[in-house]
Formats: C-alpha cells, sequence, structure tokens
C-alpha cells in the first residue's frame, strides 16, 4: 500500500509538471485579455457589459496566424494572410457595441477575415442567437469556420461568397455589421435585410473612410451616423464592379 501511494504521488507530480505551463499560459492570456478590456476599450468609452464580457472571453490568440499570436492582444491590427487583417480589439468592440444587440438577436457579418469579430458577436447573441458571417475569400473562410468549430460556437454560420449580396434567405436580421469598406455606400441588397429599427454598422469610403451607423426607420429610409474616421480593407467583387 505504501509503494501505490508512492507511486500515486509520483504521478500526480508529474502530471501537475506537465500541466503547469499550459495553465501559466491560460493565465498569462486572460490576464492580457483583462488589461486589454481595460485599457484600450473601457477607458476609450465602451460600456455595454455583454460586449466588454465577450472581449474579455474570447481567445484573439487563437484567430490570429502563429507569427502574429505574441502581438495579438496589443492595441493594433494585425495581418491574416492574403492581404487582409484583423482588426483592433477597440474597434471590433466599439462596432459590436454600436450594433444594439443582445441576447437571441440575429447578425449580418459581412466578411469573416479570422473569425475573431464572429466569435465576439456569438457571444453577445447567446446560445439562443445566430451570427451568419460571409468571406470572399475563400481560405480565410474554411479557416475561420474551423477555429469557430474549435473554439465551440455553434451559433456561428460561415458562408464562403461576395457579400454585396448578403444572406436574403435568413433575413431580416437585426443588425448587420460590414467589416470591409464599400466605396461609396453601403450595398441596397444589406440594407433591405435589416429590419425596422435594426442596425447596419460599416466603414465607407476609399481614401477617406468613415465609420457609418445606418438605423432603419419603419418607412424604410435610414437615419444615418457619422461615427469617426477609419481605415479597413476595400470592399470586393460586386461592391467595386458597381463602383
Amino acid at each position: 500500500m505504501a509503494s501505490e501511494r508512492v507511486l500515486a504521488t509520483a504521478l500526480s507530480a508529474v502530471l501537475l509538471l506537465a500541466a503547469g505551463p499550459v495553465a501559466r499560459g491560460a493565465d498569462r492570456e486572460a490576464e492580457a485579455r483583462r488589461l486589454m478590456v481595460e485599457q484600450q476599450i473601457r477607458q476609450r468609452g465602451v460600456t455595454d457589459p455583454r460586449v466588454l464580457a465577450a472581449m474579455e472571453k474570447v481567445a484573439r490568440h487563437r484567430f490570429v496566424p502563429t507569427p502574429e499570436r505574441g502581438e495579438a492582444y496589443a492595441d493594433t491590427p494585425l495581418p491574416i494572410g492574403l492581404g487582409q487583417t484583423i482588426s483592433q480589439p477597440y474597434m471590433v468592440a466599439c462596432m459590436t457595441e454600436l450594433l444594439r444587440i443582445g441576447p437571441g438577436s440575429k447578425v449580418l457579418e459581412i466578411g469573416t477575415g479570422s473569425g475573431y469579430q464572429s466569435a465576439v458577436l456569438a457571444e453577445v447573441v447567446g446560445p439562443a442567437g445566430r451570427v451568419d458571417s460571409i468571406e470572399i475569400v475563400p481560405p480565410l473562410g474554411l479557416r475561420a469556420r474551423a477555429t469557430l468549430q474549435q473554439e465551440g460556437y455553434g451559433n456561428v454560420d460561415v458562408h464562403i461568397g461576395d457579400g454585396y449580396e448578403g444572406w436574403p434567405e435568413h433575413a431580416p436580421y437585426d443588425a448587420i455589421i460590414v467589416t470591409a469598406a464599400p466605396p461609396q455606400e453601403v450595398p441596397k441588397p444589406l440594407r433591405d435585410q435589416v429590419r425596422s429599427g435594426g442596425r447596419i454598422v460599416s466603414p465607407v469610403g476609399e481614401v477617406f473612410q468613415e465609420l457609418q451607423v445606418l438605423t432603419r426607420r419603419p418607412d424604410g429610409t435610414f437615419d444615418r451616423q457619422s461615427v469617426l474616421p477609419v481605415r479597413f480593407v476595400p470592399m470586393t467583387g460586386e461592391a467595386q464592379r458597381e463602383h
């Protein structure tokens, strides 16, 4: 019995030593997210508790390429390959808050990219909500879909295609977020797919871009609000051909 106790104690020690680096790594990442939320997001005026909780929970480092993971929680966009970027954390939080969504909301995202914004949206809308996301670059969309599945986001559906036409089969949406800039205005098919009272948050412009919020009125027209100057990759596909 004594020898069995010694063996069990030794085995426990080995397991603790093996798990130690992983646990310490998880603790460091959790602390990095906490500091990111406090220093980069809350101090800049984002106050929605659901958005702040989502930003603190979603593991941003899992959505960036391995060479960039050391900068995953820095206050900056990062390259994700094929000329695309993951937005800086503050911009993700700001745009999410501007959508004014909550548990049970149905959201359309144009430009899946890394899938990070999709994950934040999924946290905010919860298991009763839905996030449809469209990515025009197939390798990025497939990678994002795999990452979201690995992270357990079963309420996100990633579609490979041109987001210009939106996803009319699933419309109307409570909110639409566009993460690439159309050259002049949000495409009409997207405006048609948001419900009355719903919001579209999108960068707009070419050389000079601004973040806009469009709120649909009951008569189908939109109230348009300019929020701040931004810099996003351009919306490609039909949006560019139309322009």
